[in-house]
This record gives C-alpha cells, sequence and structure tokens, in this order.
C-alpha cells in the first residue's frame, strides 16, 4: 500500500510539474548584412567593404513558461549603441506584447561587419558619419523586432536540455608579462620576450538544447574567444557563422543556431607558441570546426533541465568616466589630425586620443549602463554585460552564480568598450588604454551582475 501510494503521488507530482511548467520556444534569423559597401568596423581605419563571405544575420529565441515570455537576440556585429538596443526593445514590445525589461539583445564582435552610427570618436575614424551608415543604423531596431516577431510566430512545445563542454585549446589570453617588466598586448609569435601569459582564460563551452518531438529547433552556443580572424573587406560573421553553417548542416537547414560570446575583452585565437599564421577564412573555418566539434559532444552529453518560472532584473549600473589630465584634450586632438597622414601616429597614441575625445565628450556625465538578468527555473540564467568585459570578471560571475548554468553575453544591451579589472588599469597597454570608463568599473559591473543573480534565485 505505501508502495501504490508514494508511486499515485510521484506521478501526481509529475503530472503537476509538467502542467506548471509549459515550455515553448520559437527560433528565427533575419538577414542584416548590408547591401551595400558601407565601412566595416573593428580597425582604426576606414574599409569599405567589396562583397559578402557569409551573411550576417540577428538570431532570436523566444521562450514562453506559463504564459510569461522573455526574448534574446544575438546579432553579427561589432558592437550595438544603447539607441538602437532601446529602439528595437520597444518595437518589440508593441509587436509581440514581450516586455522590453525581458529583451536581451548582444553583438557577437565581428570586425568584418558594418560600422554603427555611434557618434564616438571612434567610429568616425571609421567613416561611421556617413549617410549610408547613418541609415544603416536607423533600419537596425526593425530588423531585430522582426527576428523576435517571426520567432514568436514559431512558439512550438519543446524540451531543454543543457551541456558544458571544456575547450582549452582554441582561445588563448592575448595580454602577455615581458622580460623588461611591462605587460604586452598581442605581442607576436614566438616573442622570445614573453616570461608568461598575464591572465586566465575562461574554457567553458555552454550549450542549450531546444528540442520538440522528432524536430531539433535550436541552440544557444555561449564561449568566450575574441572574434577578429578574418580581416579583409568581406562581410562575415567570422568564425561564429562557420558554427552556425556546421550545426545547419548536421541538425537541418531550419536549425538556429544562436552563439553569444562571453567575457573575452582579453582572449582572442592567437597561439604565441604555434608558428603558423591565424588569420583569414580558412583560421575562422578551424576556429568554428573546433568549436562544433565542443558542441557535438554536448549535445550527447546534455541532461534535461527543471524548468520553472521565466523571470527578468536588471540594475542602471554608475560607472565613472576614464580621468583626464588638463593638457590631454588638446594632445588628442592633434593626434586624431594626424590619423590617416604619413607618417601616422602611432597606434596607442591614436587608441588614447579618441578615447579622450570621446570622455571629454561626456563633459563629466558618467556612464549609465545596464546589467540584466534573464533566468528560467533554478538552472538557467543569462547575464548580460555592457561591452568587452575582462575574462577574470565573467570568471567572478560564474563562480559566484548560484545557477547551474550561467551564460554571459557581452556586449549586450548597449556597450561603452572595453572594461578591465582593477589590476589590467595598473598593468596598461591596448585594453585599459582605450578604456573610457575609470578603474573599479568592472568590478561594479561584475558585483552588480553577482546581486541580481542571487536576488532572481531567492
Amino acid at each position: 500500500m505505501k508502495a501504490f501510494c508514494a508511486f499515485t503521488l510521484s506521478l501526481l507530482f509529475s503530472v503537476f510539474m509538467s502542467a506548471a511548467t509549459d515550455f515553448r520556444i520559437g527560433a528565427a534569423a533575419v538577414r542584416i548584412t548590408p547591401d551595400q559597401a558601407l565601412p566595416m568596423a573593428g580597425y582604426y581605419s576606414t574599409r569599405l567593404a567589396t562583397g559578402t563571405h557569409d551573411d550576417l544575420f540577428a538570431k532570436a529565441l523566444v521562450m514562453e513558461c506559463d504564459g510569461e515570455r522573455a526574448a534574446l537576440v544575438v546579432c553579427d556585429l561589432l558592437t550595438l549603441t544603447r539607441g538602437v538596443v532601446a529602439q528595437a526593445r520597444e518595437l518589440i514590445a508593441k509587436q509581440t506584447g514581450i516586455p522590453a525589461d525581458r529583451v536581451m539583445i548582444s553583438a557577437t564582435h565581428t570586425h568584418t561587419g558594418p560600422v554603427l552610427s555611434t557618434g564616438s570618436a571612434r567610429a568616425m575614424v571609421d567613416s561611421g558619419d556617413s549617410e549610408a551608415v547613418r541609415q544603416y543604423t536607423a533600419q537596425l531596431p526593425t530588423r531585430i523586432a522582426v527576428a523576435v516577431q517571426q520567432a514568436a510566430a514559431r512558439l512550438a512545445s519543446a524540451r531543454v536540455s543543457a551541456a558544458t563542454e571544456k575547450e582549452t585549446n582554441l582561445s588563448h589570453n592575448r595580454r602577455f608579462f615581458l622580460r623588461d617588466g611591462t605587460v604586452g598586448w598581442n605581442p607576436g609569435k614566438l616573442n622570445t620576450n614573453i616570461v608568461k601569459v598575464a591572465g586566465p582564460i575562461d574554457p567553458e563551452v555552454t550549450v542549450l538544447c531546444f528540442d520538440a518531438a522528432r524536430t531539433n529547433l535550436a541552440a544557444y552556443v555561449n564561449f568566450a574567444m575574441h572574434p577578429d580572424t578574418t580581416g579583409g573587406t568581406m562581410w562575415s560573421a567570422d568564425y561564429m557563422g562557420e558554427l552556425s553553417r556546421i550545426l545547419g548542416n548536421y541538425r537541418g537547414s531550419n536549425f538556429i543556431t544562436v552563439f553569444a560570446n562571453g567575457a573575452c575583452g582579453d582572449i582572442n585565437h592567437v597561439d604565441v607558441n604555434w608558428a603558423d599564421p591565424q588569420k583569414g577564412h580558412i583560421e575562422a573555418a578551424r576556429l568554428g570546426t573546433v568549436l562544433a566539434g565542443d558542441v557535438f559532444k554536448a549535445f550527447t552529453q546534455s541532461k534535461p533541465v527543471a524548468l520553472g518560472k521565466l523571470r527578468s532584473r536588471s540594475e542602471i549600473v554608475t560607472l565613472d568616466l576614464a580621468p583626464l589630465k588638463t593638457d590631454d584634450l588638446e594632445l588628442a586632438s592633434n593626434i586624431v589630425a594626424r590619423i590617416g597622414s604619413k607618417p601616422a601616429p602611432k597606434f596607442l597614441d591614436q587608441v588614447f586620443a579618441l578615447k579622450a575625445l570621446d570622455v571629454a565628450g561626456r563633459k563629466g556625465e558618467p556612464y549609465q549602463v545596464e546589467v540584466q538578468v534573464i533566468a528560467l527555473g533554478d538552472e538557467i540564467a543569462w547575464v548580460s554585460l555592457p561591452g568587452e568585459i575582462f575574462v577574470e570578471l565573467g570568471l567572478d560571475i560564474k563562480a559566484k552564480s548560484p545557477f547551474k548554468h550561467t551564460l554571459i553575453a557581452e556586449l549586450a544591451n548597449g556597450s561603452i568598450g572595453y572594461i578591465p579589472t582593477r589590476r589590467a588599469y595598473d598593468e596598461g597597454n591596448y585594453e585599459p588604454t582605450s578604456a573610457r570608463c575609470a578603474k573599479g568599473s568592472g568590478e561594479r559591473v561584475r558585483d552588480a551582475a553577482i546581486k541580481l543573480l542571487r536576488e532572481l534565485k531567492r
């Protein structure tokens, strides 16, 4: 009798849980490749696109659990502005009813996508003030909203499973302690002045699988590795595009792969101990193929996720501006005036000058950035971070998160550029020189993310 009662209670509990967690998902991809030769983003000079190697997309996942919905969007772009995100959220709310605060929009950071009209000094150097760029930027919110609208129209009951693989051979910290006591940035292959690497990597490849009966719907893949692989003047989603192609060939042409970059502000693909060149579409294909292998392994090892409430919380974090000295603005103006001339200013001088102009242009107003967390049940949480976040900050967030699977999407809901660790500011070189925010900003963003994760868990 006891056994029968236990079985009955177990069955009733299972039925109750099934009814209480009616989960549906829809996925869509909308092409955002420019139809003309716009300037490309990612370098400190103007590059006009000459064609398309592979298309760029805005990819959307819409989740619904017990009537509550949220949307995750990732765009094959270098970055996103806060204005584009705000306009897209407003359109999404009107068209789908998904509340704006339950929409997370991030960029993959491909360096072979178009520059956007941001008004920043850096964008101006990349010809981001042209009318064609302004028109493309103005169209982006609509294209993003269309992706979410299409995904919402495809909502179907689905199962969720998750797995994490370790990939220790693809990504590398690009900062190194050198023999002269300085910290170098991308110091070159087989450089005998390298003493040791200056920071860690995040080897986790987290994969969420969304499957319906007899149908593979979508995967959300999260890995931390800077995508500046292909170079050249052809539109390309970089290694993320190759990953999507391979998974689509395996799971079907309608399968949507959404890839979000983790905290990779100081992480890239360059192995300084390997003499072979690592640039171009061939290298992007290699990276995408190896990463696809990790995802395939995750598919075979993924475990069902206990579903539960879908909820979201965000916080606006105030970040102080990077300090400027009295004569920095005049110096910066002189340097920028010589960009494009011969001899050109030194690279780090250009980086400093463009940062100084952007900081001065804010007239003392600190940055107001958004940190957002979307949680599904008690096992899965997505974290948005507003820039190129150093990996140690991301690792801290994951280590202190109460969720089993914590996925970080950097360059999300707008971006202010590099956000290094406090220690990196003292070490110097490219990222701290470029950072528009003051020392300690990274730790503020990290702490806000951890606080939100813990609040949502409770």
